[in-house]
């Protein structure tokens, strides 16, 4: 019952399993599309959090309701939403009184599962009218260059360095950075954080093996872009709320409260990560704590660039089908005005290349979330539509 024997019978090529990653994709994409209304002046971001979760976990609760087997389904990411020069992963306890302001830039980020199939999102909304200009447009329209560029590289026969070196150079032609430290993986059944992974940024203290993408595969692609430096910090650790258990540990838990959290966590959440919100408060305060000193569970820390940095966030779920690879999960952006254009003809001929391999827009299935955002054309709103499809 390994992971590969598993991925035999469990990949692509199984009509079902093609359903329910594409039925979860449906599910997060009107979470985010749900929670992108609900972002106004003064809403509390743990708020937005909680309606996000709670709309996934009603919708899957309604699918396969009436099968002999159990079939888990529910949040795979729990929603997240980071402001600014937040880089990610912010997901406030209930009592945090965080609230959101007008002109902010605003990261939602969030997943879905159904049987352990997982669609994951991420996507950036500034919460003004009118068009985004500026710098806050070059950062939006980088990290969605960026991934359209990730798009039609993440194919088989393609590399993972091929796409880290790709989007760098995107990033670049937009003085922006790719934030360091991001991993884009591989998905497989109840695994978020699979084996094959996509550096964003190479550097001598990250490596990751050399690796070829495959026909049923999925990935999924998480592409981070700052004005900053790309070297984001953590500057508070009580802020970090989002875990996973590390299913191949143990330890025997010292605390009386460590041991309570953690047989909650491993009945509630034994595999998908979770929000500490989700736990009783005070209690969690102190167990978790030991629970992470001995690496039972895998935190995701909230990451920083330094104060007037400004951060995007492009997310999306790719499966590698024999016809071509299918992105089943995005949301359209607001328009863009960059003060950058794409000049480089290397990038152009990147966004140049097919997604599918028959003729016919695999992409179009998905238009009704948000036409935009389905083709090339947003990345650089008025200036590059042209060139681009």
């Amino acid at each position: 019952m390994s992971d590969e024997e598993r991925e035999e019978e469990l990949d692509l090529s199984s009509p079902e399993v093609v359903t329910k990653y594409k039925s979860a994709a449906e599910i997060v994409n009107k979470a985010l599309q749900l929670v992108i209304s609900e972002c106004k002046p003064k809403a509390k971001i743990v708020d937005l959090c909680e309606k996000g979760d709670a709309y996934i976990r009603e919708q899957t609760g309604n699918m396969y309701k009436n099968v002999k087997k159990k079939i888990e389904r529910g949040v795979a990411f729990p929603t997240c939403i980071s402001v600014n020069s937040t880089v990610c992963h912010f997901s406030p306890l209930a009592s945090d009184e965080t609230v959101l302001e007008e002109g902010d830039l605003i990261k939602i980020d969030m997943g879905c599962h159904i049987d352990g199939f997982i669609a994951v999102v991420a996507h950036t909304h500034i919460l003004q009218a009118g068009p985004i200009t500026g710098r806050a447009a070059d950062v939006i329209a980088a990290a969605n260059t960026a991934a359209e560029v990730a798009l039609r590289l993440v194919r088989p026969g393609k590399k993972n360095k091929d796409v880290t070196e790709a989007i760098q150079k995107v990033a670049s032609a937009y003085d922006c950075k790719i934030v360091e430290g991001v991993l884009s993986h591989q998905l497989k059944q109840f695994v978020i954080d699979g084996n094959k992974v996509i550096l964003s940024v190479t550097n001598p203290d990250t490596r990751v093996d050399d690796a070829e993408f495959e026909e049923n595969e999925v990935y999924a692609i998480d592409i981070v872009t700052s004005t900053g430096e790309g070297k984001p910090k953590l500057l508070d650790e009580k802020h970090t709320t989002i875990y996973k258990r590390a299913v191949d540990k143990n330890y025997h838990l010292k605390m009386k409260a460590s041991r309570f959290i953690f047989s909650e966590i491993s009945q509630k959440f034994p595999i998908m990560p979770f929000s500490a919100r989700a736990l009783e408060e005070k209690r969690a305060r102190l167990g978790l704590v030991e629970c992470v000193n001995h690496d039972l569970l895998q935190p995701y820390p909230v990451l920083h660039e330094k104060p007037g940095d400004l951060v995007a966030h492009i997310k999306f779920t790719v499966l590698l089908m024999p016809n071509g690879s299918d992105r089943i999960t995005s949301h359209s952006l607001q328009e863009l005005q960059p003060t950058k254009t794409i000049d480089d003809p290397e990038i152009k001929a990147w966004l140049a290349l097919g997604i599918k391999k028959k003729k016919g827009g695999g992409k179009k299935k998905k238009a009704k979330k948000g036409d935009k955002a389905e083709g090339a054309e947003p990345m650089d709103a008025a200036n590059e539509a042209e060139t681009q499809e």
